[in-house]
C-alpha cells in the first residue's frame, strides 16, 4: 500500500489525526511527522507507517533530533532547510553550502516551541537553493512536482512544503516568506498561505537570507487548521476583534489575468451578508503609497512609460528586491568568496549585483520600509483588510530557469512587496480555478493583527468558497442597434468629456455610443483612452483589442493597447503593438520610442 492510502486510511479513522511536514525532496514527499491526540490503536498504525519507512523511492532521514516533552509517543515535526537542529547541517538547499558547514549546536527556537507542543523532529529537507528564488526549482535537488498542474512550477522558494500540503500528504507545514516564499507557491499549489507579521515569531536559529524581510510561516488546506497553527506558534497577547473593514486595491486587480467575477467579486459578493462587516472601501494602491512613501521618489525609472501608480509599484518591489540582495550579500559574502561557487544565472545575476552600488542608496532604502510600515498602519488602522490578488500570472511550466521572463518577475514582487515591505501579515486564499489553473485572492491585516486576520479566514471563508463555486466567466453583453446618429453624438460628447479630463463620464458616453453601435472601432479605441488616465488598464487593453478586431489598421488602438500592456508589466505583449504600430506608421514618434524602450528593458 502507498504511504499517501495508509496515511489518508488512518487520518480517516481517526478524525483527531494531522500531519505537520516542513519540505520535500527531489520530486516528492522526504519526511512527514503525524500528530495524534488520543486513540492510542491508532497510534500504533501510524507510527507502524513511519518505521517502515515505505515512501515509494522518496529518501526519508530518520534522525530523531529531540524528544517529545508530551505524553504522545509519536508527534513528530519535520524541519525546513533552513531551521538550524543540534546535531545536524542546515543545507540551505546547497550541498556545496552542505559540504562547508558544520553541525548546529542549537535548535531553531520556532522548533523547540513545537516540541514543547508534543513534536520530535525527525529531519529537514530542500527548497530553492539559498531560498534565493519564486519558482521552486533547485539544481541540486530538483523541483517538487506541483499536484495541480504537474507540468508547472510549484512556486517558491518553500516549494516542498505547498506541494506536500497540496498532494495531502500534510495538514500543514512550515516555510520561509522573504519576498513571496510562502505566498506564491501557496498560489500556485492552491492551498492557503500565512506570512505573519515581521518578527511576530522568532527567527532565532533559522539561516538568514534579509533579516528585514524573513519571517517564518506555514501552508495549510484547511482554514481551522492554519488558524490552530498559529495559534500555537503566535504570541498569546494578540486580542481578536469583531468588525471588519475590507478593502480593495482596484489597481492590483489590474495587474492579475483572473477575471475579477472571479476574484475581488467573489469576495465583494461573500461578505455582503456577513455579520460584522462593514461596507467595502476602495483604494488605489500605487497613488496611496506615492502619496504617503515619499522616499521612494528616489527609485522610480525615468524613462518608464508606465502609469504612475503602477511605477510608484515597480519602485517600491525594486527596493524590495535590492534590500534582500543587499542584506543576503552582507549575511554570506565571505563564504561565497571563500568557496569559489559558481551559481546559476538567477542566483548570481542578484547575488553578486547585492551591494555594489548601494551605500548611498541605503539610508532611503530602509527609510522606505519605514514609511511603508506607517501608511499600512495608517491605512488599515486595528479593523481593515486590504484585499489583492497574490499573484498576477498562472505558474510557468518547469524548467523554466532558461529565461525567466522579466515581466512575470516583476509583476510577482509588485504584489508581494507590499507585506514584506511593511511588516503586515498576509494570508494567500485559494478561490478556485480558472483556466485549469488556480485562483488565490491574498488578505493583508495590519503589523500584529495576525490573530484577527486568521480569525477572519475561519469565519468567512465557507461563505467565500460558496461564491466562488457560484461564479461564472460570462460577461454581461452589451446591447446593439442601428441607431448611427446617436452613436455618433454620444461619442462627441465623450470626447468632450475626456479633453475637460472627466475620464469617468466620458467612458460612460463611449459605453453608451457601443450600446447603440457595437461595430464601430473608434468608440472602443476612445473608451481605452479614457481608461487609461482612469489607470483602468485591464479594460483599456480588452477595448483595443476589441477596435483592432474591427479595424486592424487603427494605429491608436495599437499604441493604447501597448501602453496598457506596459502598465500590467507585460513587457514582450507591449513591444508587439508598438511594433505593430510602426509597420502601420513607420514615422510615428510614439511608437518608435515606445518600441525602443521596451526592447532595451527585455535585452
Amino acid at each position: 500500500m502507498k504511504l499517501q492510502e495508509k496515511l489518508r486510511l488512518s487520518a480517516s479513522e481517526n478524525p483527531k489525526t494531522w500531519i505537520l511536514i516542513a519540505g520535500v525532496g527531489v520530486v516528492g514527499v522526504a519526511a512527514i511527522a503525524v500528530v495524534t491526540s488520543r486513540e492510542i490503536n491508532r497510534r500504533k498504525q501510524i507510527k507502524k507507517v513511519l518505521e517502515e519507512g515505505d515512501f515509494d523511492g522518496y529518501s526519508f532521514c530518520r534522525e530523531c533530533i529531540g524528544q517529545s516533552a508530551s505524553d504522545d509517543p509519536i508527534s513528530r515535526i519535520m524541519s525546513f532547510e533552513r531551521f538550524e537542529i543540534k546535531g545536524r547541517v542546515t543545507g540551505f538547499g546547497s550541498k556545496v553550502w552542505k559540504k562547508t558547514h558544520e553541525e548546529g549546536g542549537t535548535t531553531a527556537v520556532v522548533i523547540t516551541t513545537l516540541l514543547r507542543k508534543g513534536s520530535t523532529c525527525v529531519g529537514s529537507t530542500v527548497l530553492d537553493q539559498f531560498s534565493f528564488g519564486i519558482t521552486g526549482e533547485n539544481a541540486h535537488y530538483g523541483t517538487p512536482i506541483n499536484p495541480l498542474t504537474p507540468q508547472y512550477i510549484p512556486g517558491g522558494s518553500s516549494s516542498g512544503s505547498a506541494v506536500a500540503v497540496a498532494a495531502q500528504l500534510a495538514e500543514f507545514a512550515l516555510g520561509i516568506d522573504t519576498i513571496g516564499g510562502v505566498r506564491i507557491p501557496a498560489a500556485f499549489c492552491g492551498v492557503f498561505g500565512f506570512r505573519p507579521s515581521h518578527r511576530a515569531i522568532s527567527m532565532i536559529g533559522v539561516l538568514p537570507n534579509s533579516q528585514s524581510l524573513d519571517t517564518v510561516g506555514w501552508f495549510a488546506r484547511d482554514p481551522s487548521i492554519l488558524h490552530r497553527v498559529g495559534h500555537v506558534l503566535l504570541p498569546s497577547n494578540s486580542q481578536s476583534r469583531r468588525s471588519r473593514r475590507f478593502i480593495f486595491a482596484d489597481d492590483l486587480f489590474e495587474l492579475s489575468k483572473v477575471p475579477k467575477q472571479k476574484s475581488s467579486y467573489v469576495v465583494s459578493k461573500a461578505t455582503e451578508s456577513l455579520s460584522g462587516y462593514q461596507s467595502p472601501r476602495h483604494v488605489n494602491m500605487g497613488e496611496f503609497i506615492g502619496s504617503n512613501v515619499p522616499s521612494l521618489t528616489g527609485f522610480l525609472e525615468e524613462s518608464s512609460n508606465v502609469k504612475n501608480g503602477v511605477a510608484v509599484l515597480k519602485a517600491l518591489a525594486l527596493v524590495m528586491d535590492l534590500l534582500n540582495r543587499y542584506e543576503f550579500k552582507t549575511n554570506h559574502e565571505e563564504w561565497f568568496t571563500s568557496v569559489k561557487l559558481k551559481l546559476p544565472p538567477d542566483v548570481s545575476g542578484r547575488v553578486r549585483k547585492g551591494s555594489d552600488s548601494l551605500p548611498d542608496k541605503l539610508k532611503n532604502i530602509y527609510k522606505v520600509k519605514s514609511e511603508m510600515y506607517s501608511a499600512l498602519q495608517t491605512l488599515l488602522k486595528e479593523d481593515g483588510i486590504l484585499v489583492l490578488p497574490t499573484v498576477a500570472d498562472p505558474p510557468l511550466k518547469c524548467n523554466s530557469r532558461k529565461g525567466l521572463p522579466i515581466e512575470f518577475y516583476d509583476r510577482a514582487l509588485v504584489l508581494s512587496s507590499l507585506s514584506s515591505m511593511s511588516g503586515c501579515c498576509q494570508v494567500a486564499v485559494p478561490l478556485g480555478e480558472h483556466s485549469g489553473f488556480p485562483i488565490s485572492v491574498s488578505f493583508i491585516a495590519s503589523h500584529g493583527a495576525d490573530k484577527f486576520l486568521l480569525d477572519t479566514i475561519v469565519d468567512c471563508y465557507p461563505s467565500l468558497r460558496q461564491q466562488a463555486s457560484l461564479s461564472s466567466e460570462s460577461l454581461p453583453v452589451a446591447d446593439a442597434n442601428d441607431h448611427l446618429d446617436a452613436a455618433e453624438l454620444l461619442k462627441e460628447k465623450g470626447n468632450s468629456a475626456y479633453k475637460g479630463r472627466q475620464w469617468n463620464k466620458a467612458v460612460n458616453y463611449y459605453t453608451e455610443a457601443i450600446k447603440l453601435n457595437d461595430l464601430n472601432a473608434t468608440y472602443y479605441s476612445n473608451r481605452a483612452a479614457a481608461y487609461l488616465e482612469l489607470a483602468s488598464f485591464q479594460k483599456a487593453e480588452e477595448d483595443c483589442s476589441k477596435a483592432i478586431s474591427l479595424d486592424k489598421k487603427n494605429v491608436k488602438a495599437y499604441l493604447r493597447r501597448g501602453t496598457s500592456r506596459e502598465s500590467l508589466l507585460r513587457y514582450k505583449d507591449a513591444a508587439e503593438d508598438f511594433k505593430h504600430a510602426l509597420v502601420l506608421e513607420p514615422q510615428n514618434k510614439v511608437a518608435s520610442v515606445g518600441e525602443k524602450r521596451l526592447k532595451k528593458l527585455l535585452s
